[in-house]
């Protein structure tokens, strides 16, 4: 497994009173036996897709081809798509783009996921359209937002290009049905992908709408499966064999239900995570805020979050559980100059990395969770690369399709926010 995780500072055991009961804990665990074992046989059938793009090879094919030509002909890429159409390639492209030992022979990708005129203005003035490719993603086909972007970009693009020459820089992504984009793309003929019907868009970052991103930006779209594979392929039905997903899903219910732990804080010790916190928040949410249920997640960062939100954390209502990610820093980055050291107070940095500070600060973050009675998780990435990303995007994705079964919502619909987007297309329509 290309990461582990330690549940052991959510329990009464270890934190006091505040933490969870561990014969709740077990109560909860073997309640995930039945639906895991259902789970497993979905696995391959179809039932499920966002399972089955773990073991997928038949599409590589197609996001290769069409990577290898975004690389040829673009130096950037800007992909236009909101929530789960941007969320996931966002996430697995920061790999790349914070990591300097990363891969360096594809584009540069950039994500455009909102609407805000300012942020256009500049795109457009600081473009260079004649080397730039757009990726647009929507699964219906008739996400606002989405359309807007690319009408705008288009526009944009036909002043710069002949009209054939705009339509080589432009792949749509949607399903394969009648909608707004799909016409939009077979009008000005540029290549059209299949978004599966069957995975919805926060589910979908292992299929084309993250792979084809990640692929464009030189990442190893083989291994980001093959690490979700790993995580797939430990499934058990056995309450007594450990399976993080189901751990994760159980001690979060149980906190929930019986130490009203209503809100849960994914604290990430790593910058290239910055975006995967803003992935499973999406995914926590949308998947399980339903019918009064669900917990509301945060993002945070560290050790920018000590500074800005440890206070509450630690002094403030008992109410959160914390997930901190940790990574391998320990010895990497930059030694501090001798001479910094040699200042009054600071003998401690003699001989230190950067990577040193970064690694004691989240083991010390941790620690001071549990000591002050949080109710605190740990996952360990030993790696920070496209592996270990595979593996916990699909962690996270079980594990909130299992917490959905435990508390008794449908986790892959959304019907509460279509009023908003109702509203939206009236007022754009000028009703009152």
């Amino acid at each position: 497994m290309s990461y582990t995780q330690n549940i052991t500072d959510c329990f009464a055991s270890e934190i006091g009173d505040g933490g969870i009961d561990r014969v709740v804990f077990e109560d909860y665990r073997q309640k995930t036996v039945p639906f895991l074992s259902r789970l497993g046989t979905l696995v391959g059938k179809g039932s499920l897709p966002f399972l089955d793009f773990a073991s997928r090879q038949e599409d590589l094919a197609i996001i290769e081809e069409v990577s290898a030509f975004f690389r040829e002909k673009f130096d950037n890429v800007i992909v236009l798509g909101t929530g789960g159409s941007s969320l996931g390639g966002r996430t697995l492209c920061a790999l790349r783009s914070l990591d300097n030992s990363g891969p360096t022979d594809g584009s540069k990708v950039s994500f455009l996921d909102n609407v805000d005129p300012h942020t256009f203005d500049l795109l457009i003035s600081e473009t260079d359209w004649t080397k730039t490719g757009i990726l647009v993603i929507s699964k219906s086909g008739s996400t606002t937002e989405t359309i807007t972007q690319f009408a705008v970009l288009w526009s944009v693009l036909q002043k710069n290009l002949t009209s054939e020459q705009a339509a080589e820089h432009v792949v749509v992504v949607t399903e394969p049905s009648p909608s707004p984009l799909s016409e939009m793309a077979e009008s000005i003929g540029c290549r059209i992908l299949d978004h599966d019907p069957g995975v919805g868009g926060r589910y979908s970052a292992l299929s084309v709408t993250g792979l084809l991103p990640a692929c464009i930006a030189g990442l190893d779209i083989k291994a980001i499966r093959a690490g979700a594979s790993g995580v797939l392929g430990s499934i058990s039905d056995d309450a007594s064999t450990e399976f993080a997903p189901a751990d994760g899903a159980a001690v979060s219910v149980g906190l929930e239900r019986t130490k009203a732990a209503k809100i849960t804080v994914l604290m990430s010790y790593c910058d290239r995570l910055a975006d995967f916190g803003l992935w499973y928040r999406q995914l926590w949410a949308e998947s399980l805020g339903k019918s009064g249920e669900g917990t509301t997640p945060i993002r945070a960062i560290g050790t920018v979050d000590q500074h800005s939100q440890a206070q509450l954390y630690l002094d403030g209502p008992t109410d959160k559980m914390y997930t901190l990610v940790l990574t391998d820093t320990v010895g990497k980055g930059p030694v501090l100059p001798n001479a910094a050291a040699e200042f009054e107070g600071l003998s401690y940095l003699t001989n230190r990395t950067i990577g040193d500070l970064f690694a004691a600060a989240g083991r010390a973050t941790a620690e001071t969770l549990a000591n002050n009675g949080r109710h605190t998780r740990s996952l360990h990435l030993p790696e920070v690369d496209e592996t270990s990303m595979g593996a916990l995007m699909m962690h996270f994705m079980l594990e909130t399709v299992i917490t959905a079964h435990l508390i008794g919502v449908d986790p892959y619909n959304q019907p509460a926010v279509e009023e908003g987007k109702t509203l939206t297309r009236e007022y754009l329509a000028g009703a009152t």
